[in-house]
This record gives C-alpha cells, sequence and structure tokens, in this order.
C-alpha cells in the first residue's frame, strides 16, 4: 500500500464497502457520541466520515485528537444505515472504520482561527496564519477556481491560434498609467530596474518581429493606493496582441472567450451571447464614464434647448458660452424635496456648486405638478417638455448639471 493513501478523501463509494483503506488528511471535525468518535477527514479533494470505538487497536490516540491534526488512518470501509446517508458529500453512503492512525503533524494550544465554519476573522489575523485561512473551503474553491479559469482562457487562446510567451520580469522603466515599483541593482549600484506595469512594449516587440499571435496570463506590478476590485501590487491579466488585424477582428476573437469563460464558470447564470457596442462618446453622455454598468436603467440626456433663452438665467447665460451644455439625470421615484436637498449637498460636497432639480407630483385637482426652484422659473411648458423627454411621471424628478461636460461629467457619472 503507498505510504500515506490508497483514495483520496472524495473518492470511496459504496463499491469499496469492506475494503482496507489508507487515508491521510486534516481533522476537519472531532465528534464524540458517547464512546464512539466521529471524525470528519478532509483533504483538498473532500471529506470522509471516519470513525473508532473502543474496540479499535487504536481507541485511546483517536480520543487525543483534535482539530487540525494532519493524520494518516487505516480502516475498513463500512455502508452507512440508509438513515445516515448524506447526500451532500460523494462519500456520504460510507464511513471507514479507524484500525490504524499516524500523527503526521500536531497542534499546540488553541488555533487562532477555526477552519471548520463560516466564521469571520480580522484580516490581520487570516493573513498571520495563512496556511489556516487557506485550509478553509471557501478559501480553497476559490484558489481553485482561479487556476481553473486560467487553464480555460489558455486552452482556447491556444484554440484560436495563439501562442504563450512569457517576458521579462526585470525591466527598465517606462510610462505607463501608474507608479512603478523599483529594484535596486547589485551589478550598477544607485540604479534601479522596474517591475513592468504591463507587458506592452514587449508585447509589440514580438509583433513586429512577425510573431503574429501573442498571448500571456500575464502579472502586472503597480504602485498604487488599493482598489475594491484588484491587488494594490500585482494582478494578472489575459495579455494579448495580434497582427493584421482591424478592430473587429479583436471583437471578434475576445468576444468568443470571454463568452465562453463565463458561461463554463458561471454556475447557471445567463450569459448575454451578442454584446452591446457603446461609443466612447455615447458612455461619457449617458453614464459619465468611459466603463459604465448597463443594468442601471438611468441614462443622462442633454436638454440645452429647454433653458436656452429661459427664465433660469444662470443656465441661460452659461448656454451662451461655447462647448457647454445642461444635461438631466432622471431620478424614478426620487420625488421629494428631501432626497432632492440631499443630492444637492451631496454634488456640493463633490466640489460642484450643486444641482438643479424638479420633481413632479399630484395636485389637489388632479393634475401633475412640476416642484422645485428651477419649475418656477422656466415654467410649466418647459418643466412638461423635459419631463416627456425624459420620460417621468409623479413621484419622480430630475436633477441638472450645466457648463463644460468635463467639469461636471465625472460627478454626473
Amino acid at each position: 500500500m503507498h505510504a500515506f493513501r490508497s483514495h483520496t478523501c472524495a473518492a470511496l463509494t459504496a463499491a469499496e464497502v469492506g475494503q482496507t483503506v489508507r487515508l491521510s488528511g486534516w481533522v476537519h471535525r472531532r465528534r464524540d457520541h458517547g464512546g464512539v468518535i466521529f471524525i470528519d477527514l478532509r483533504d483538498h479533494y473532500g471529506i470522509t466520515q471516519v470513525l473508532c470505538d473502543p474496540d479499535s487497536p487504536v481507541f485511546a490516540e483517536v480520543e487525543k485528537l483534535r482539530a487540525e491534526y494532519c493524520i494518516r488512518i487505516d480502516g475498513v470501509v463500512k455502508a452507512r444505515d440508509a438513515a445516515l446517508v448524506n447526500t451532500k458529500i460523494p462519500t456520504g453512503e460510507i464511513e471507514v472504520f479507524i484500525r490504524d492512525v499516524t500523527v503526521l503533524g500536531g497542534v499546540t494550544g488553541d488555533l487562532p482561527l477555526q477552519v471548520f465554519g463560516d466564521q469571520e476573522y480580522p484580516e490581520e489575523t487570516r493573513l498571520k496564519y495563512r496556511y489556516l485561512d487557506l485550509r478553509r473551503e471557501a478559501m480553497q474553491s476559490n484558489m481553485k477556481l482561479r487556476s481553473d479559469v486560467v487553464a480555460s482562457l489558455r486552452r482556447r487562446m491556444w484554440d484560436l491560434g495563439f501562442r504563450e510567451y512569457q517576458t521579462p520580469i526585470i525591466t527598465a522603466s517606462s510610462p505607463e498609467g501608474a507608479r512603478d515599483f523599483l529594484v535596486p541593482s547589485r551589478l550598477h549600484p544607485g540604479k534601479f530596474y522596474a517591475l513592468p506595469q504591463a507587458p506592452q512594449q514587449f508585447k509589440q516587440l514580438l509583433m513586429v518581429s512577425g510573431f503574429d499571435r501573442y498571448f500571456q496570463i500575464a502579472p502586472c506590478f503597480r504602485d498604487e493606493d488599493p482598489r475594491a476590485d484588484r491587488s494594490p501590487t500585482d494582478f494578472y491579466q489575459l495579455d494579448l496582441e495580434m497582427s493584421f488585424v482591424e478592430q473587429e477582428d479583436v471583437f471578434q476573437t475576445v468576444e468568443p472567450v470571454l463568452t465562453g469563460l463565463f458561461t463554463e464558470f458561471g454556475q447557471g447564470r445567463r450569459v448575454d451571447q451578442d454584446w452591446p457596442r457603446i461609443s466612447y462618446a455615447d458612455a461619457a453622455l449617458k453614464y459619465g464614464t468611459d466603463k459604465p454598468d448597463l443594468r442601471n436603467p438611468i441614462e443622462m440626456q442633454v436638454v440645452s434647448d429647454h433653458f436656452a433663452g429661459s427664465g433660469f438665467a444662470i443656465f441661460a447665460r452659461i448656454l451662451e458660452q461655447d462647448g457647454t451644455q445642461v444635461r438631466a439625470i432622471p431620478a424614478p421615484t426620487g420625488g421629494s424635496r428631501k432626497f432632492c436637498d440631499r443630492m444637492n449637498s451631496w454634488a456640493q460636497g463633490q466640489g460642484l456648486p450643486g444641482m438643479g432639480y424638479i420633481f413632479w407630483r399630484d395636485a389637489e385637482d388632479g393634475s401633475l405638478e412640476a416642484a422645485g426652484p428651477l419649475a418656477k422659473n422656466i415654467g410649466p411648458e418647459r418643466t412638461e417638455a423635459i419631463r416627456q423627454q425624459l420620460g417621468l411621471k409623479a413621484g419622480d424628478a430630475a436633477f441638472f448639471l450645466a457648463g463644460k461636460p468635463a467639469e461636471f461629467e465625472a460627478i454626473a457619472g
């Protein structure tokens, strides 16, 4: 028999009942049921329930085991009673009666964090005891998912005729979008190498050298502040380059790769097969950003015509200048003075002088009434035209920003 295992902790089924097997792993959970000790034994692949009672020659040793002991056991596979079958795990039909046990790695004192369960721990604790943190089911799943995604990307790129080439990590500094990480040179005191922010120059060198189709799961190093969606120091990206192609060729290449990837790992979620395309100008106009979340149905619109020559002198004067406009941000269900004042205060906190607003409500006579300072200044005809353009109704509001778009676009977004 192998020195450590004959099966993994996810491999045993009813077909192995009666066999003597060897398993190695960690004590995931231990339960003492009045002289019968049950242990969930865990390895990278899954969990097998093993048990021991006073009839076992190693019962005294098993009694000493605690969570996260690393052990090897020899035992006999037994079928569980029908009422005790665990359908949630592949090994749920069986259990292993322990005949021999060897402690491969013990535990001294209390664990700083528990592997079993879903408890939350401070980040400092998780990082200090990373070897324990990485044993947890969620972390194991995350790491396996990352590995599987990378493998899938590689297969898809190879199938499209790309080849993977590794580019240098220690290189010269080059201007990119963030600060370089610098590495002091031993051979040239006082001088420094840089870690690449992206393989940009190297992949372009490959293209002019005639390599045609390149890709890499590329490490990128950037000395920038933390963001919610990336590490502050390094991250990996699918980097690619193609020769003798136009924009449409790039779209037709990348879209199937990412669509297939999300279909493969999306756990049944719907994945759009046709990608909407939006120009940079339209993205800036409608969303105020070049990376809009298209799940958000709210779109800004230009309403300059309704304010040009109007009774609202501030906007009217602004529109007399070149390159200016008034944009409206629809706010469905935002039709209350309290909400509008709160949003106006937020805009002022972002550095703008404020946002004009109109909100619509049902009047006492049953008609639709436009309220707010702007409504009084521009009159009912213009407010009604704005409402119809934006498709708003009673209980809705609209906010207005005027000037050169570059000055308010980001905050509007």
